[in-house]
């Protein structure tokens, strides 16, 4: 229910934004392979995006599935056609421990994070973006992407 709440949300913020895109890359803590997608709005205030996000992370006999609500507010910079961006947000996490051995699986839990993130994207649309996390969500991610224009 609660993620089929989000999912409505991120489709009709991407109906009425400015472009979506992928993105893939690794973690630490669970170290994992994770996977994602986001939407991105128009400047809801100078610089300032609603940048919602999707990422699958997959390992380590365990998947999570973050549902970040986050804001990327975009440096001016005199160099183009690369920006930098800053920002952050909470976080929904869903983690599901599994294993071949029924006394390994740990069940599934639903926990709350928090990130700040750093990011370069090209005007073209491909970005590089590192995320520090608390609470529940990861405490490092690396993320290469592209958004689609």
């Amino acid at each position: 229910m609660l993620i089929s709440l989000v999912l409505t949300d991120i489709a009709s913020v991407a109906h009425a934004q400015a472009h979506a895109g992928v993105r893939a890359g690794v973690s630490a803590d669970p170290g994992q392979f994770v996977f994602g997608g986001h939407v991105e709005t128009k400047p809801i205030i100078t610089h300032v995006t609603f940048r919602p996000n999707i990422e699958v992370g997959i390992g380590g006999a365990t998947t999570l599935a973050a549902f970040n609500i986050e804001f990327a507010y975009w440096i001016p910079l005199d160099r183009k056609p690369w920006r930098v961006y800053l920002g952050g947000g909470p976080a929904l996490i869903v983690r599901s421990v599994h294993g071949d051995n029924p006394r390994d699986s740990g069940g599934s839990d639903v926990g709350g994070g928090l990130n700040f993130m750093v990011g370069i994207q090209h005007s073209k649309g491909l970005f590089g973006e590192v995320k520090v996390g608390l609470i529940d969500s990861p405490s490092v991610k690396v993320m290469v992407g592209y958004a689609f224009k």
